[in-house]
């Protein structure tokens, strides 16, 4: 594991360092990395068992086009903005489902609507783009009729056409089959951790395996002889990026320490910082550097699955409970301390 102090300034005095010189996934070996391809690296001081590093922003003569996938989502958003920030380098793309989606984040011309399960839909978008960032998943949805206030577990389901071995696995073999096509020089896929347990609650929401399908579509991309990165993020927060420091590590090793989240920033800066290099890393966010976590909902970060639950608690909050007469006895009320609960322990934990 190694800690990694983050900043977005270039430095002439970068020096390159490798993370590892070869990663597995599972029992199933990586191709060797050179360290040619890897982060440019700044050491610092060694701690304990970890190397003390700062990431800088990559600097190349020559614009890149880059498509981001998903470009409507949270973080993909955040990654298309940031390319757009910075016209100098980067020539920006951004494929959205949707027509409101196109319209959210800004409705330019670069940005395409396409069905990543459909392969013509999302060749004109692809065609002519040297790095293909890919953020698009599929998002459990949690059926309706849960009362939080009555206890029990909330049950998640899919809609039609967007389980996550249509989204997941084809959608995302389908992008990979045609950048390969285009001659695309890069491909930086985000997935993220827990994929090394075929058992992780993750995998049961809704039956849909979400993160088993994750890891088949990243061997495919480490197979397919395209250069790559594959970042496994943790729980995603909707916080300031750039202000805790990034904890990096492999095969899922960050899941046995306390960190597991990392702002959506980040995860974007990250994104974009390895649009030229190749690795296969997981990354979070080291929570005592952030001065302002002090809350509960901060120690952990939301998974899917939180993000569903709290979603509805939200809608419940919002729509329902003012209609309803004032009877819960309790601070905070039994929906606060729901989302308390699975903001701390998550929802299968945080449900008893």
């Amino acid at each position: 594991m190694t800690r990694v102090p983050f900043t977005a300034s270039c430095s002439a005095s970068t020096h390159k360092y490798c993370l590892v010189n070869r990663l597995n996934i599972g029992t199933t070996p990586l191709p060797e990395f050179s360290t040619s391809l890897a982060f440019p690296f700044f050491p610092l001081k060694k701690v304990r068992s970890f190397r003390r590093i700062s990431v800088v922003a990559m600097s190349d003569l020559s614009k890149s086009t880059v498509l981001v996938t998903g470009a409507g989502g949270r973080t993909g958003q955040i990654v298309y903005k940031k390319l757009k920030e910075r016209s100098d380098q980067y020539t920006a793309r951004g494929l959205v489902r949707t027509q409101e989606s196109k319209e959210k984040i800004g409705g330019d011309n670069d940005v395409y609507i396409g069905d990543i399960r459909n392969i013509e839909n999302i060749t004109p978008a692809i065609q002519g783009i040297d790095a293909l960032i890919i953020l698009t998943s599929a998002v459990p949805k949690m059926k309706p009729g849960f009362d939080p206030t009555k206890g029990g577990r909330p049950e998640f389901y899919f809609e039609d056409g967007a389980f996550p071995e249509q989204v997941d696995w084809i959608g995302q073999k389908n992008q990979i089959d045609v950048a390969k096509a285009a001659g695309v020089k890069q491909i930086v896929l985000v997935g993220s951790m827990g994929g090394t347990n075929p058992n992780h609650p993750l995998n049961s929401l809704g039956n849909g395996n979400i993160l088993i399908w994750k890891r088949k579509a990243e061997q495919y991309l480490a197979d397919s002889g395209i250069p790559y990165t594959i970042i496994r993020a943790g729980g995603l927060q909707d916080k300031e990026g750039g202000v805790r420091e990034l904890l990096v590590g492999k095969d899922d090793e960050l899941l046995q320490t306390e960190t597991r989240t990392i702002a959506r920033a980040d995860v974007a800066e990250v994104c974009i910082q390895e649009e030229k290099s190749r690795r296969r890393f997981r990354v979070s966010n080291n929570p005592g550097e952030d001065s302002a976590d002090s809350g509960v909902e901060d120690d952990e970060g939301n998974s899917l699955a939180v993000e569903a639950a709290l979603s509805m608690l939200k809608f419940y909050k919002r729509e329902i409970s003012p209609l309803l007469p004032k009877s819960c006895r309790y601070v905070p009320t039994c929906s606060e301390y729901s989302m308390i609960a699975y903001k701390k322990y998550g929802v299968v934990k945080g449900r008893y």
